[in-house]
C-alpha cells in the first residue's frame, strides 16, 4: 500500500509484462473491439443486428470478423437462438468481464481528454 504523500511506484516493464502488453494490444487492436466489449459490458446480452445498430461507422462484415475474434480469445460468446429466423445473441464471457477495469479506464480517460481538449472543467 502506498500512502498519499509518495509518488505511485513506477510500471513494471520486465520482459513478461511488455509482452503481456503486447499480447493485450495485439488481442484488443483496431477501432472496434473495445467499443464492442464496453457495449456489451454495460448493456449485457445483445442481438447481432443491435450491436450493429449500436455501435456508429461499423459493417455487418466488420462486426461480424470482430465478434469472431472476440469469441475465439473467450472474450465474447455467441449463443444462436432456436427462432425463425434465427437470431444470434452475444455476450462477454466471465472472462470478458475482466475487461471492466480497461474500459472504464479507457472511458474515464476519453472523457477527461474531451473536457481538455475543450477546456471544460473534469467530472
Amino acid at each position: 500500500m502506498n500512502p498519499k504523500n509518495q509518488k505511485p511506484e513506477p510500471l513494471a516493464c520486465d520482459p513478461m509484462s511488455l509482452i503481456a502488453i503486447k499480447d493485450t494490444l495485439q488481442l484488443l487492436s483496431g477501432k472496434w473491439k473495445i467499443q464492442i466489449a464496453g457495449l456489451l459490458f454495460r448493456s449485457g446480452r445483445m442481438r447481432f443486428m443491435d450491436l450493429q445498430r449500436a455501435i456508429d461507422g461499423i459493417g455487418v462484415k466488420m462486426l461480424s470478423r470482430e465478434l469472431q475474434e472476440l469469441e475465439e480469445n473467450k472474450i465474447v460468446s455467441r449463443t444462436v437462438m432456436d427462432t425463425k429466423p434465427v437470431t444470434v445473441e452475444y455476450e462477454l464471457t466471465a472472462h470478458g468481464r475482466t475487461l471492466e477495469g480497461v474500459i472504464v479506464a479507457i472511458s474515464d480517460w476519453g472523457v477527461t481528454h474531451r473536457n481538455h481538449l475543450f477546456k471544460q472543467p473534469s467530472v
